[in-house]
């Protein structure tokens, strides 16, 4: 099937001229999670991770995607003639310094698809030509000639979320960015990304699976604020009234469709944009309208990473109803396994969202689950399959990353789980991966430092018996927003942006080791103060997750006594935060389980 898709494609380059096509994992708006109409690579090729883009040329077919995602890809890919082109790794050849080689001394004409790469991607390209002679066109929706039944754009339904849930109205957001603009010299600015639109309106909705966005672009200038919200204007907006408030409030909902006409017929001046979100159709649409562009990352990006006072303690609140989830889901696992009921990954992926979906306030889960037992759990972004799914063993570990959307916050954990008698590599690497985390946890650092100069903090004990892992340690965490957010993160590639009092981040080293075991410790950790003194202001941790780490798995004279107390005091506070909203036999399972290890 795929082979014949990208047979396909090939007549279509034919037919026009163009000697390579690229297709990104994305969509209009360069989210991670794209809808299924943007699911380019995956109907293209079959790849089904988050991170992956393809280039097609007449004779070569090949998929670049990172660390997480290779032995995923190798499996996915077989047979379809598709070559893995591998990122992250030293020695990495980008996709566009890759095509100027392949087509040295050539003059090649490019396509892509206009509305799917964004004007900092096609600037890469350019750049990697330099003066070589080429040609890239950009086609909207280029594979649609080719995808039959695709997928319409969703229109899910819209709701919006109280001050009392957001810390900050709509209107006071409004009028900060209409500051922004007066002290950017401004006319407008374009919102293209949708968890920044999401965030400015206090508006969500379903329309990517596991994120509450709204697929639309946002237009504020000092006189109007225009949301390009309306799939098909025809359709019952579906809505719980929001609309007729957000119209109220002065927001004018229009077609999603009329950005275009609204830019080039209605708007004049300078335009504020960010061009790592903002499409190569859009920009087409400004520059032929002779608007000024004013390029820059949009001011969103950062602000919404640090959460307010009613945010923070919306994610405290969300935390401790998932630990509570968290803890049943443990405790069902162990006692069916020892009843020796049979589970596979998929039932325990399913149970645990069920489990989920009875908190008041959960709107779905923040991710698929990763649900792997074993050998599975050595893909870091495992996909459980949804029909004969392995079974769980009573032995050995078993991985479950997993994390729920709630109208109060946004959760992201990871728990390694032995299920009986572990080896001692398993218990060994276990071990480590938990030293790694408990480093950065208790980490203390000087105000300014960024996440890049800490990452080794989780990475060293691993390092000192020559083993690592090739994800990032951790990433920013949306408010019942994206569950990967910028602009921090803690992980080796240089990143400038300061970890800031009340940025929430992940803090998640493991280790996979292909064909035998996954293991990965993750919880969330809010950056707080820390004190000042004579050297400086400081910073540290404040540990969100409230779910226990399982200690019969440790070996413990690979930790030493300060990470000792750190787990104990840890596992002591979940039990403690969590056992009085417990069923009974389930808090006294979780009292065992959180006994103090022994020095």
């Amino acid at each position: 099937m795929y082979t014949e898709r990208i047979e396909s494609l090939r007549a279509m380059m034919r037919g026009r001229g163009w000697d390579a096509v690229i297709l990104t994992g994305s969509d209009p708006h360069s989210s991670e999670y794209p809808a299924a109409r943007w699911k380019q690579v995956e109907w293209l090729t079959g790849f089904t991770g988050e991170a992956g883009d393809v280039v097609v040329t007449l004779d070569h077919a090949g998929l670049w995607t990172d660390t997480r995602y290779f032995i995923a890809a190798r499996q996915q890919l077989a047979g379809t003639g598709v070559e893995l082109h591998k990122m992250r790794v030293p020695g990495q050849i980008p996709i566009p310094e890759w095509l100027a080689s392949v087509f040295e001394g050539e003059d090649p004409v490019i396509a892509v698809d206009a509305l799917c790469q964004n004007v900092d991607a096609i600037e890469a390209l350019e750049s990697a030509f330099g003066a070589s002679p080429h040609t890239i066109v950009g086609i909207p929706d280029l594979l649609s000639p080719l995808w039959e039944s695709r997928p319409a754009i969703p229109q899910t339904p819209v709701y919006t979320l109280d001050e009392s849930l957001t810390g900050l109205s709509r209107s006071s957001k409004l009028l900060w960015i209409r500051e922004f603009l007066d002290n950017n010299s401004c006319d407008g600015v374009l919102f293209t990304a949708l968890d920044e639109i999401a965030w400015m309106l206090n508006v969500r909705a379903s329309d990517i699976e596991y994120n509450p966005f709204v697929i639309s672009y946002l237009l504020v200038t000092q006189e109007r604020c225009c949301w390009f919200v309306l799939k098909d204007p025809t359709d019952d907006p579906l809505t719980d009234g929001s609309f007729d408030l957000l119209s109220s409030e002065g927001v004018e909902l229009l077609p999603y469709s009329d950005l275009a006409i609204v830019l080039s017929q209605e708007f004049e001046g300078s335009l504020f944009v960010d061009t790592s979100t903002l499409n190569m159709s859009v920009s087409e649409v400004l520059e032929d309208a002779g608007i000024q562009l004013v390029r820059g990352t949009s001011p969103v990006v950062l602000r919404k990473a640090v959460k307010n006072p009613v945010e923070v303690e919306g994610m405290r609140r969300a935390h401790l109803e998932d630990g509570v989830a968290m803890e049943k889901f443990l405790y069902w696992i162990e006692t069916s396994l020892g009843r020796g009921e049979k589970i596979s990954e998929r039932d325990a992926s399913e149970y645990l969202g069920s489990l989920r979906s009875e908190i008041e306030g959960y709107l779905g889960d923040s991710f698929e689950t990763i649900s792997a037992y074993g050998s599975g759990a050595a893909l870091p972004h495992y996909v459980t399959p949804r029909h004969d799914a392995p079974l769980l063993e009573p032995h050995g570990l078993y991985l479950c990353d997993s994390g729920g959307q709630y109208l109060f916050g946004t959760t992201d954990i990871t728990r390694t789980v032995p299920l009986g008698r572990c080896t001692p590599l398993e218990r060994e690497d276990y071990t480590l991966v938990l030293k790694g985390h408990i480093a950065l946890a208790k980490a203390v650092f000087p105000r300014g430092t960024a996440g890049c100069q800490i990452d080794v903090l989780a990475r060293e004990p691993l390092w000192a018996s020559k083993r690592n892992f090739g994800h990032g340690t951790g990433h920013g965490v949306g408010f019942c927003l994206g569950v990967h957010e910028g602009p921090q993160d803690i992980r080796q590639n240089f990143n400038r942006q300061p970890l800031l009092p009340g940025m929430i981040t992940s803090d998640e080293p493991g280790i996979y080791r292909e064909g035998m075991h996954g293991i990965r410790h993750e919880n969330l950790v809010l950056c707080v103060e820390s004190g000042a003194n004579d050297f400086g202001d400081w910073l540290c941790f404040e540990t969100l997750t409230l779910c226990h780490f399982d200690t019969s798995a440790i070996e413990p004279s690979l930790l030493d006594k300060s990470e000792i107390d750190w787990l104990n005091a840890y596992n002591a506070r979940v039990y403690e935060s969590l056992s009085p909203r417990l069923p009974e036999e389930v808090a006294l399972w979780l009292r065992d389980k959180t006994k103090p290890l022994s020095y």
